[in-house]
């Protein structure tokens, strides 16, 4: 018997030795990042390969190397060319296309023996008439055309094959879809002599889950349709549709959830109000009536009949659709997202900001709170920053002390144990996470901040000072004394 033959025999020997047996002596156990990493690995093998991973869960790290080492060691050539990009998918369907009439399309990475899989929706804000379509096309022209998207694209954070990055899904199939159609991937009309750009983003996302299906998506246990951003609504806007369409081709058995981060806006007072000019100083609510009357967009039903006809739009905000839809959705949001006060004129362009901003600033981070207390399943940490789901950093964000993919992963057990409405969590395992504390990076936790001008970086106390935080006066609001303040923020307490 060779020596690599040997070492597969000693290692599933140690999988399959019990939680007291001998087996479970050599694995030293670690801290809880290992074991998340460990419990979420287990989970993604557990639905191809009939082994016991418990007797590894606080080694994961370990056993993933060996793993590794072992593959390599049998199958040398193989192993080194383990594919880690996504690869380019244009639609064979010609007639459904990105704004200018190029063919839309997809990139995938195929994981053979897993019957999960990850669509990614793309985001990048949107246009809403002829003119700002024109500047975008102009200075933004991956985000309405294919022509010059690369062959390939390395999948990062939840996209990434590495399960140092990607604890729960590195081992999906991952699928990322361009945003080329500006449109929130709810538009569904074409380029014609009287329309000059085509808006067809739905229709992209039927037709890529019509392509999958031949690619083995028809054999799926689990469709996580998640996105950022414009991809994130999207995600809310087409994740019940997604369901409906692969139950009428005849695959019921598939569980179709949704994952939306940065997506999930207010439709709020904006701190100044301006003139609909453009993308960036156009109220949400505005641009997005006439949005969707330029895209021919269209909503689910279920949300749509909530509202009067031609009141659609309400159904672009997270907190006026969630309640409609029928898939679970796991929602990620920042509380004081950078887009968020974009769109609601408040630009922190390195000024210390205005009291009236500060309080406005405050006011977004509880309304925002406030729309999530009845959503199930939620991770919105209390930090300035857009987007978080295919960041490498992704990992290091917490939320009363759970991080995001060991938040996904409860999650995933909580529906896989057939909680359907998660209403009982597993426990120690903890589905519903919103900072408490009251202003902008006050989760220690938050991604690094760095000085517009400058590019150094900030701590808690230089950032608050900066955004012009009145020490004496938050620490009364506290009822705390300002020193007392200070030494916690100081702490990253």
């Amino acid at each position: 018997m060779g020596t690599a033959a040997v070492h597969l025999l000693l290692l599933l020997g140690l999988l399959h030795a019990g939680p007291g047996g001998e087996g479970r002596k050599g694995w030293r156990r670690r801290g809880p990042a290992a074991r998340e990493r460990g419990e979420a690995a287990a989970a993604a093998a557990a639905e191809s390969f009939p082994l016991d991973f418990t007797a590894v869960e606080g080694n994961m790290d370990s056993f993933m190397a060996q793993v590794k080492s072992l593959a390599q060691s049998l199958y040398p050539c193989s192993a080194q060319a383990l594919p880690h990009d996504l690869r380019l998918h244009l639609l064979h369907n010609a007639s459904v296309t990105c704004n200018d009439g190029s063919p839309a399309g997809y990139y995938l990475k195929e994981s053979k023996g897993s019957r999960r899989w990850l669509l990614f929706l793309e985001g990048g804000w949107y246009c809403f008439n002829r003119e700002n379509c024109d500047t975008r096309y102009d200075t933004m022209r991956r985000l309405m055309s294919s022509r010059e998207w690369p062959a390939t694209r390395v999948g990062t954070g939840i996209l990434s094959s590495q399960p140092e990055e990607n604890p729960h899904w590195w081992n999906a199939n991952m699928v990322f879809i361009p945003y080329c159609s500006s449109d929130v991937w709810s538009g569904a009309s074409s380029k014609s002599e009287k329309n000059e750009y085509a808006f067809m983003g739905a229709l992209i996302i039927q037709e890529v889950i019509k392509e999958l299906v031949g690619k083995g998506l028809s054999t799926a246990k689990v469709l996580l349709l998640a996105g950022s951003s414009a991809g994130g609504t999207g995600v809310l806007l087409n994740v019940d549709r997604v369901a409906e369409q692969l139950e009428e081709m005849g695959y019921q058995g598939i569980q179709v959830r949704g994952l939306a981060d940065s997506g999930w806006f207010l439709d709020n007072k904006q701190y100044r109000r301006t003139d609909c000019i453009d993308t960036i100083t156009c109220a949400p609510t505005e641009a997005i009536r006439r949005g969707i009357r330029y895209w021919n967009g269209i909503v689910p039903e279920r949300c749509k009949l909530q509202f009067k006809e031609g009141e659609e739009w309400n159904c672009f905000f997270g907190y006026k659709i969630y309640p409609t839809l029928r898939c679970p959705v796991f929602v990620v949001q920042w509380l004081f997202d950078e887009a968020q006060l974009t769109v609601d004129n408040v630009h922190l362009t390195g000024q210390p900001v205005q009291e009236g901003q500060w309080l406005y600033i405050q006011n977004l981070g509880r309304e925002l709170r406030n729309t999530l207390k009845d959503v199930t399943a939620s991770f919105a940490p209390a930090c300035l920053s857009h987007e978080i789901i295919t960041r490498n950093h992704w990992t290091d964000i917490q939320v009363k002390g759970t991080s995001l993919p060991r938040a996904l992963h409860c999650w995933d057990r909580s529906l896989h144990e057939s909680n359907k409405n998660g209403k009982a969590p597993l426990k120690g395992c903890p589905i519903h996470l919103i900072d408490s504390c009251p202003w902008p990076h006050c989760n220690p936790s938050c991604p690094t901040i760095r000085d517009q001008f400058t590019g150094q970086e900030m701590n808690v106390i230089q950032f608050l000072m900066h955004m012009g935080f009145d020490v004496q006066k938050m620490a009364q609001q506290q009822g705390l004394e300002p020193s007392k303040l200070l030494g916690m923020l100081s702490s990253d307490n």
